[in-house]
């Protein structure tokens, strides 16, 4: 490794990440008083606003493992799987935002199928519908991760041997996927956790709403005027930074448990196959994100759809063209400048630093984003750079920066190192063998990587409303404001070009991938 790029890595990660350490322990001092412990204790909402965050992260976790574990063990391996994994990328280019939004007019006591069955859904006061919502949407996720760490022909091979000795195709996926696999989802199963505790947008948009989740609860208080209210806001998200501990330590000990019963051919066999309860799940999973992204389609043109209504009176382009281009035009500056950023910072850190560091660039998405976003905005302050586009891009590269790493990585690590070697005996530089060599190598993933930190930028809420000071508004932020009332219209539209910009850079990536293995033959 060539000691430049080795400064320049850890410059442009120290860039990312050291300054969140300042604006975290900016936040240290009020947790140190009792008061603000006393004041968290003595508000009523907290007990009903925690456990409506604790049904809701339990559903989201145990409902997306118990659904990637039926798709898995119903379709893999085969060709179902491979015609699944073929849908999995348009699925997970939905967004939370847009994919809560979809829900909601679905489900909502005025939702589409409350008009259908002329039936009005209870109240959910303990965030049901937010945990089933994050449930489906982080099921493609773990399934999407699953997919990068089932490319092994031996595991392909030792469920056929259990076959061969007479077991079922149930047991065979018991005794041999689910073990194997269960150990490697570990962290993706906490990123889902810290996700599911801390989501606010998605939260703000299905509910509950009084009193909300305890993510939401603490943002409230956090963009309170009054001290002792923020203080309280930091107090609640310690609180989340607990919990997340708390699952983390609870699955570990259901592991244990698990592992004990699971795993250990016993001799008895039975005849039961999970093929046609996979197909039902994944159908099942297709058809809801399907059924929310027609919701908002539907209603982007729906004119005068009052309820009990099934249908829109009419359909209208009216609203499409009042749709204001300025959230939609720093949504696209942000995400893709934030993603080009990653790229570098990302390539100079794979070339110049050691990989057994890179589990700490993963930290952002382990942990609940709410305290990091605060702990950005402390910063911000203390440095007069709240509201600015610098604020903006820089809150949003903690979160683009890993993503990217994640999809670079492994390729980096494909790349044949006797390519470099034998450019050195040639007496190229480092920086040569870079530009000549590696970076044309990484051509496919880099633009992957691009499209992904877009959509990722685009998604962010809490830093986009931290950072940017209320002066900058996106088409995530529009979407959540809208969802409070207003036009369903709009907050349709919204949501829709929510998912339309990382979709039609993931179209332009695609396209970009095949020109650029038209002269290369081993890119095609």
């Amino acid at each position: 490794m060539s000691r430049r790029f080795t400064v320049a890595g850890v410059l442009a990660v120290a860039l990312v990440f050291v300054p969140v350490l300042p604006g975290l322990a900016l936040l240290a001092p009020p947790l140190l008083q009792g008061n603000t412990w006393l004041a968290l204790w003595q508000d009523p909402q907290w007990p009903e606003a925690l456990i409506a965050t604790l049904v809701s992260t339990s559903l989201s976790v145990s409902g997306a493992l118990l659904l990637t574990l039926i798709v898995l063990c119903g379709l893999y391996p085969g060709e179902r799987w491979q015609r699944y994994l073929q849908r999995l990328p348009l699925l997970l280019a939905l967004p939370h935002v847009a994919l809560a939004s979809g829900f909601f007019f679905l489900f909502s006591d005025s939702g589409w199928l409350a008009r259908l069955l002329n039936l009005s859904p209870p109240p959910d006061n303990y965030g049901i519908t937010l945990g089933l919502m994050l449930a489906l949407k982080e099921a493609w996720f773990l399934l999407w991760f699953s997919a990068s760490q089932l490319q092994n022909q031996r595991l392909s091979q030792q469920i056929t041997l259990a076959r061969t000795l007479g077991y079922g195709e149930l047991q065979s996926r018991l005794f041999v996927l689910v073990p194997q696999l269960l150990p490697r989802l570990g962290w993706a199963l906490v990123a889902v956790a810290a996700y599911s505790l801390s989501v606010v947008d998605a939260a703000l948009i299905l509910g509950p709403a009084n009193p909300p989740t305890f993510a939401v609860l603490a943002w409230q208080w956090l963009t309170d005027s009054d001290i002792s209210r923020q203080n309280m806001g930091l107090a609640a998200s310690c609180v989340l930074l607990l919990f997340l501990g708390g699952f983390m330590v609870f699955g570990r000990l259901a592991w244990g448990v698990f592992n004990l019963r699971i795993g250990r051919f016993s001799g008895n066999r039975y005849a039961l196959n999970p093929t046609f309860a996979g197909t039902v799940a994944s159908t099942s999973l297709s058809l809801l994100g399907f059924m929310a992204l027609a919701m908002l389609v539907t209603w982007s043109f729906a004119e005068g759809w009052f309820y009990p209504a099934r249908w829109p009176e009419s359909l209208t382009l009216s609203g499409w063209q009042l749709v204001g281009l300025a959230p939609v035009w720093t949504s696209f500056v942000a995400g893709l400048v934030s993603a080009l950023l990653a790229s570098v910072v990302t390539i100079l850190w794979l070339k110049g630093c050691s990989r057994r560091y890179d589990r700490w660039l993963y930290l952002p998405l382990l942990l609940p984003a709410l305290p990091l976003a605060a702990g950005q905005y402390q910063l911000l302050l203390r440095l007069h750079m709240e509201g600015s586009w610098a604020a903006i891009i820089w809150s949003h590269l903690l979160w683009v920066v890993p993503y990217t790493l994640l999809i670079l990585s492994p390729a980096w690590h494909r790349i044949d190192t006797r390519l470099a070697l034998t450019a050195q005996t040639f007496g190229w530089s480092p920086g040569k063998i870079l530009c000549l060599i590696q970076i044309p190598l990484l051509v496919r993933p880099l633009l992957a990587a691009l499209a992904v930190g877009f959509s990722v930028s685009i998604a962010q809420y809490l830093p986009t409303l931290y950072a940017g000071a209320g002066r900058f508004s996106t088409v995530t932020t529009e979407a959540v404001a809208l969802s409070s009332g207003g036009d369903p219209q709009q907050f349709a539209i919204q949501a829709l070009l929510q998912m339309l910009l990382p979709m039609a850079l993931f179209i332009a990536t695609v396209l970009a991938s095949q020109l650029a293995g038209i002269h290369r033959k081993g890119l095609r």
